[in-house]
């Protein structure tokens, strides 16, 4: 007879990590904003800006390895050998190592094949007699040369959790539609039942419906119905609205040492999971601006850049007003985040007119002009100021007053808390 003896389970440490937990740590990393264009000289400023961000396997392992180490998922062997530290047995040592190395490439490899991240580069073959490891081996010179890209379901994860992290930030929140005092045919039942009428959603009230019929016609078999016999549940009307989120990625963005650009896209993240999932007739779409202006598709959002270097705030409401009146919505709205005076300015002629000191009156009336155009054509804006200089706060009072938007002067930590509220508070009205 034939026996089989089965062994106890001891699950790997690359098994016990939480994944998602572990994409969350990494949120940072992953939507760095860093600057495009490399390090620049400003006459005032000085020397600032950075190379382009590192995103290769090795610099993703170290940055895993950062946030394995600070949520204290490590072995504490391991951790001494992080340390320098040495067990006694060299042995041990170099067996801890290896340990490391795999539970790293373990981790990069699951998150490749949950579909969180890609790679878009195959290694270079060694040349000559190149070793395979140490420090100028095949395999760290394989690890820098292929790069690693977010995917979408990756992109759309971090927006959840960005979505999630704010709402409990919050408090309780629900979700919904936005309102409106009008009442239409919908799925939800929120009102007394009507006559059905040509172009209703036929969401039939049967009770209703069954009710008339008999009162017309009494208690028999077959029930006949006729058309003035349908009734139809109300709900109240749900009306859809076009967003357009400015973004702005002037120099300023990252620099005093703070990086404000990278809170600005995971919020823009997370509305985009907020839109996707609760008010699917909406739309949202992303606007960059700095010395011109132009719109990036939501999947190249993780990878976007500070820079160029100046703010050029009227061709961007230019641009998301020609945007917003192409979509035929109920409610048209500009989020504009920013932390900077404008200080750029498109000429007729396609050149740019710069002025990074003070606020430059042909460029405030550029600005102007084109916050009353947006009023005009019904299309609301506000302003989410992440500074507060006394002439930004009056050139924000202004643009407010002339569109009669909202202005909220906030922080990087409080940023996504007010633009969330805002949107899912707003209520919808027809702009005329």
């Amino acid at each position: 007879m034939k026996y089989t003896t089965y062994s106890r389970y001891l699950p790997e440490l690359a098994d016990t990590i939480n994944l998602q937990a572990l994409l969350d740590q990494l949120a940072d990393f992953l939507l760095q904003s860093g600057f495009a264009g490399g390090a620049y000289s400003h006459p005032f400023w000085g020397e600032f800006g950075e190379d382009e961000a590192d995103r290769s396997l090795d610099a993703l392992r170290q940055a895993i390895l950062q946030a394995l180490m600070e949520s204290g998922q490590l072995t504490p062997e391991m951790l001494k050998v992080l340390r320098g530290e040495s067990s006694g047995d060299a042995e041990r040592d170099a067996d801890l190592q290896r340990q490391l190395s795999e539970l790293l490439d373990k981790i990069v490899q699951k998150l490749i094949e949950e579909g969180y991240l890609n790679v878009t580069e195959a290694p270079k073959l060694p040349a000559g007699q190149q070793p395979l490891f140490g420090p100028g081996g095949m395999a760290k010179e394989a690890a820098q040369q292929v790069q690693f890209n977010l995917t979408e379901k990756g992109i759309d994860f971090l927006g959840y959790r960005t979505l999630k992290h704010l709402l409990g930030s919050i408090g309780k929140s629900s979700f919904g539609a936005h309102e409106t005092e009008h009442l239409a045919t919908g799925i939800e039942a929120e009102a007394v039942s009507k006559p059905y009428e040509f172009g209703d959603t036929l969401n039939l009230d049967v009770n209703a419906t069954l009710t008339h019929a008999l009162e017309r016609e009494g208690l028999g078999v077959p029930i006949n119905l006729e058309y003035d016999d349908l009734m139809v549940h109300q709900a109240e009307y749900r009306s859809s609205s076009a967003t357009v989120l400015m973004l702005d990625c002037s120099h300023s963005m990252i620099l005093y040492g703070e990086d404000r650009f990278t809170p600005a896209k995971k919020v823009a993240l997370a509305l985009t999971h907020l839109i996707r999932t609760q008010f699917p007739g909406d739309t949202l779409r992303v606007v960059l601006f700095h010395d011109t202006a132009e719109e990036i598709p939501l999947a190249q959002l993780a990878r976007a850049q500070v820079g160029p270097y100046h703010t050029n705030t009227a061709e961007g409401l230019k641009l998301s007003r020609r945007m917003l009146l192409s979509q035929r919505k109920d409610m048209r709205q500009i989020i504009m985040i920013t932390d900077g005076k404008p200080s750029a300015l498109t000429l007729g002629d396609g050149r740019i007119y710069v002025k990074s000191m003070g606020l430059d009156p042909q460029i405030l009336q550029a600005t102007y002009r084109e916050v009353a155009l947006c009023r005009r054509s019904g299309i609301m804006i506000n302003t989410f100021m992440l500074a507060r200089d006394r002439s930004l706060v009056e050139f924000v009072k202004k643009v407010s007053a002339i569109c009669r938007g909202k202005a909220y002067f906030t922080n990087t930590m409080t940023l996504g808390q007010f633009i969330l509220m805002d949107f899912m508070r707003r209520k919808t009205r027809r702009v005329s």
